[in-house]
């Protein structure tokens, strides 16, 4: 260990490969010699990794800063991320904001805070710099440091970056680039590297996971990267971030159905059950098209837990756009839905588009659909009781003292008395299924361990 230069926090806004970049960052720190301490502490260094995909994000990232600069004047203020890659300017408006970068290059980022720590030292005034480089097509995968926590039972591996499909509302392409993939060859070699540290879980993430492989050759993809983890050894599982209706292929079912090393588990973002809505949106199928999917991939994979996205409120959503929507929800049996208010972002296609929706019919909406939500939440929970699944062990349950609790494969969560085995967190187990204690969360008694053989 490097001698200690100070202290850093960070604070991290929006999706899994944000916080999975942040633990990266974290990382970065700690082997310069960095002691990692809580946001809310006094620290010489504060890090933001902010957030763009709604209006409430780019909000509550400006918030954020300011509680950094407010807590500590004298600390540097660095902000990273998507929101700092789209508006530099903005963010560096903010006064006390030392440092902006964005979704680049980030592995400079010690080297940057260092300069303006030792600037600030010597008493050298220290003016906002803009770090953050332009996107273009000839980016790389940018290679970060995997995290050490040996706290966490789950890993999140990011394997993809970047985004090629504009979806008329969305402005992570802007903020991402285009794609990029880690070689097969890197994947591999990480995860081993995850399960020799003691993970029994890796999640596979990506800003378009399922896009894996289109920038490399030899006919790499997402399906071939999980066949050759497959046969891993070692007592872990993979699980699948969010992956686009349109890259989910026969070949990609099969694999997936054809080990147990992969949870049964599909986050497949729908965003509208209305045909002309989704055609506004640009997103590329159909509502057919969704459910015909749906149905395939749940026949193929017994079990199976479908999650979706769903956003509310798009230019032009009429009340019948809606009730398709809906009904259409409504008549599959969804594991779980993931609710959004549509929020214009400057620079989209949408944003421009006349018939914008009213917030409070937004919230109508919202409402309506949280409400379906928590009853096929439930409805797919009840359908497990009985059975014995595999279990994740977590952390010690918030509900019930001597009670612990986990995730199946499957994307359900269990309760279940301590079996005296010791050390819990971070286990497999199998536990039969024996009840329902509130909406979709159940309860169990544990059978035994497990070893996940990968067939």
């Amino acid at each position: 260990m490097a001698e200690q230069k100070g202290k850093v926090a960070f604070y991290t806004l929006g999706c899994k490969v944000n916080q999975q970049e942040t633990a990266s960052l974290m990382e970065l720190f700690r082997q310069s010699g960095y002691q990692l301490v809580d946001f809310k502490s006094p620290a010489d260094v504060y890090i933001i990794n902010t957030c763009t995909v709604t209006h409430t994000a780019d909000q509550k990232s400006r918030q954020v800063i300011r509680r950094a600069i407010s807590q500590e004047p004298d600390a540097v203020v660095a902000v990273v991320g998507c929101y700092s890659q789209v508006d530099p300017e903005k963010v560096l408006s903010i006064p006390g904001v030392d440092l902006v970068l964005g979704t680049r290059e980030r592995t400079r980022l010690v080297k940057l805070v260092e300069d303006l720590l030792n600037k600030k030292r010597a008493g050298e005034d220290v003016s906002g710099i803009n770090a953050v480089k332009g996107l273009d097509e000839h980016q790389e995968f940018e290679q970060l440091p995997l995290p050490d926590n040996p706290q966490r039972t789950r890993a999140f591996l990011k394997i993809q970056d970047g985004c090629d499909q504009y979806c008329a509302y969305c402005i992570i392409p802007y903020a991402r680039g285009g794609i990029r993939s880690l070689s097969p060859e890197l994947v591999k070699e990480r995860v081993g590297e995850l399960v020799c540290a003691g993970y029994r879980e890796i999640v596979l993430t990506g800003i378009h996971t399922s896009a894996y492989g289109k920038d490399l050759k030899d006919g790499v993809t997402l399906a071939s990267l999980l066949r050759d983890i497959a046969d891993f050894p070692g007592d872990f599982r993979i699980r699948l971030s969010s992956v686009e209706p349109v890259d989910v292929s026969a070949e990609l079912l099969e694999v997936m159905a054809s080990s147990q090393r992969f949870c049964r588990h599909l986050h497949i973002p729908l965003q509208a059950g209305d045909d002309e809505i989704l055609r506004r949106m640009g997103r590329p199928y159909t509502t057919e098209e969704y459910r015909e999917l749906f149905l395939r991939a749940t026949a193929k994979i017994a079990g199976l837990a479908v999650t979706t996205d769903v956003m509310v409120g798009f230019p032009g959503e009429k009340d019948a756009n809606f009730e398709n929507t809906y009904s259409f929800i409504a008549s599959l049996p969804f594991r779980d839905l993931h609710i959004f208010k549509y929020s214009p972002r400057p620079g989209t296609k949408a944003a421009e588009m006349p018939d914008q929706v009213a917030p409070d019919i937004k919230d109508q909406r919202s409402k309506r659909l949280h409400r379906l939500a928590s009853r096929h939440a439930s409805s797919f929970a009840r359908r497990f009781v009985g059975e014995t699944l595999t279990v994740l062990v977590e952390r010690p349950s918030r509900k019930k003292t001597g009670w612990w609790e986990g995730v199946t494969d499957n994307y359900l969560r269990v309760l279940f008395k301590d079996p005296g085995k010791g050390k819990l967190r971070g286990k497999l187990l199998q536990v039969e299924l024996a009840g329902v204690v509130e909406g979709d969360l159940l309860w169990g008694e544990v059978i035994s361990d497990f070893k996940v053989d990968g067939k």
